[in-house]
């Protein structure tokens, strides 16, 4: 790799895990996923514990990862950035014994999370239509939350853990989350009334979800989460079923990431 330019192959994934089995399986040292954060997370999954890095050109739905380490959404941008070769060794998180890299967590976002998955159309304005849909008829379930002895309970609309900072399209649910720091973040938001959404919506975007009185905010290694049911869930936006009880960890420089140099130490 000497900048000027890489030899490549290109593969096109034919089903769910497919793009793990092809990064587990190339003979490369750069593996690059290009499309969202499902995509990304397959990749990653591939490469925890390896020498190979990861590269990433977003061009999904939110990307949360990729605008986390500061990796443009431009391809040609994205590109410069694999051939600048800066590489972090990032941290990684485990819930239930997956792996995710960016955010897990359960309540409204998941049940979201899975009917965004069945949409005809992709795109934050389906997400969001989603989220309006789903939140009319949302009951908040009851938490029991240990995050390193710190303990919480009560009603919640979602518990969010984040490794990164944002769900993505810059929605920084866990603002303070560093890939770098050998912790998880986790933000939990309770009961709140239709007309407070837009001004939580708005703390949300702009990174200030710690400051709402809505919000409860950790920061450990180990994270456990209880509830009365089992149900929908989500692990780097792509949905799933866990049962009552959720436990998360932090892994820390589990996997080797190329990143824009001038975001290496910020992230």
């Amino acid at each position: 790799m000497d900048g000027e330019g890489f030899d490549h192959e290109i593969f096109m994934t034919e089903r769910p895990g497919h793009a793990t089995e092809i990064a587990r399986s190339c003979d490369a040292d750069v593996v690059v996923a290009v499309g969202g954060d499902g995509t990304v997370s397959e990749v990653a999954q591939g490469l925890v514990g390896s020498d190979r890095i990861l590269g990433i050109i977003p061009s999904g739905s939110g990307d949360g990862l990729a605008l986390h380490l500061g990796i443009s959404r431009n391809p040609e941008k994205a590109l410069r950035t694999l051939c600048g070769m800066c590489i972090v060794n990032m941290d990684c998180g485990t819930v239930n014994g997956r792996y995710f890299f960016c955010t897990t967590g359960v309540g409204l976002d998941a049940v979201v999370a899975s009917r965004f998955a069945e949409a005809p159309k992709r795109g934050l304005r389906t997400y969001i239509s989603e989220a309006w849909k789903t939140w009319k008829n949302f009951v908040p379930e009851k938490y029991e939350i240990d995050v390193d002895g710190k303990k919480w309970e009560g009603p919640a609309v979602f518990v969010t853990v984040g490794n990164a900072n944002q769900w993505g399209n810059g929605a920084r649910i866990t603002p303070a989350a560093s890939v770098t720091d050998g912790l998880l973040d986790v933000t939990v938001v309770k009961p709140f009334r239709t007309a407070e959404v837009p001004a939580l919506a708005a703390r949300l975007m702009t990174g200030k979800a710690q400051g709402s009185r809505r919000t409860v905010c950790f920061r450990g290694a180990h994270v456990t989460i209880r509830r009365e049911n089992e149900g929908p869930a989500h692990y780097d936006g792509d949905p799933c079923v866990f049962g009552t009880l959720i436990e998360a960890a932090a892994v820390s420089a589990a996997l080797r990431v190329a990143v824009p140099a001038d975001k290496k130490d910020f992230i």
